[in-house]
């Protein structure tokens, strides 16, 4: 991080914020397009100081998150880890359509009790149907297992790094203190509203692209009409050219 690294005061690592700022927007407009190209981003904080943000940031951008601990093969090992998310969904529509209350309590207090510990840990991603096309990751150190999964499968890392950290492992490295609330915060909250833009951005270019098929549609189907209006207008017209011919061999 030497490169990041403004001046040290009493032992502490001044970075260099101007720096921080012109990494911070090159990572929102990565975020952006990949949001905008329909792919989802995954928040990931587990220390204490990161975790609220990371659940009301990921939820705000309506995006995906994981604030508890990232468990070993979400990425490597997904087709597993689907199969717990799609046991979490199940289990979720069983106790919403009151199956539970039709087993002996010892049964639903089981499922409530494992109910509560997959939601712990898969919550934030349990409507995750495919790979995500980023993460946004505070504290590389502590998510060390989050970024190496991510390296490995080939998905690009957006993170907050801080001067203890090494930022030739992320893609999208952003400078500054990822121990600080209102740091990961504000961080946090930019990547959000990249994703809002993305999201923003797509559903236009969607709404557009319908208006102009639609569009198409009745111009297809206006020129439809006309070609069946003449045509019928062809139609009267030789059974007239027929009628009057008839008319002429019985005057004749």
């Amino acid at each position: 991080m030497r490169q990041y690294i403004f001046s040290h005061r009493n032992g502490i690592h001044i970075i260099d914020l101007q720096q921080t700022l012109k990494m911070l927007e090159t990572a929102k407009e990565f975020v952006t397009e990949v949001a905008a190209s329909g792919q989802k981003v995954i928040f990931v904080g587990t220390k204490k100081q990161a975790q609220d943000t990371i659940i009301s940031e990921a939820q705000r951008s309506n995006s995906f998150f994981v604030s508890t601990r990232w468990l070993g093969g979400t990425l490597t090992n997904f087709k597993t880890i689907q199969q717990r998310l799609d046991h979490l969904v199940k289990l979720e529509e069983r106790k919403t359509s009151g199956d539970f209350q039709r087993l002996s309590k010892l049964e639903a207090l089981h499922l409530d009790e494992e109910l509560i510990r997959l939601n712990r840990f898969f919550g934030g991603i349990k409507e995750l149907t495919k790979m995500p096309g980023a993460l946004f990751v505070v504290d590389i150190g502590k998510e060390a297992i989050a970024v190496q999964e991510a390296r490995r499968v080939g998905i690009p890392v957006i993170a907050l790094v801080d001067s203890d950290s090494d930022p030739n492992l992320i893609d999208y490295p952003i400078p500054g203190n990822d121990d600080a609330i209102r740091s990961i915060r504000l961080v946090a909250g930019q990547m959000a509203d990249a994703v809002i833009e993305g999201t923003n951005r797509r559903e236009s270019m969607e709404a557009e692209l319908a208006a102009e098929a639609s569009e198409k549609a009745v111009a297809v189907a206006e020129k439809a009409k006309a070609v069946e209006e003449v045509a019928a207008e062809s139609t009267e017209q030789d059974a007239a050219d027929t009628s009057d011919d008839n008319d002429e061999e019985l005057v004749d």
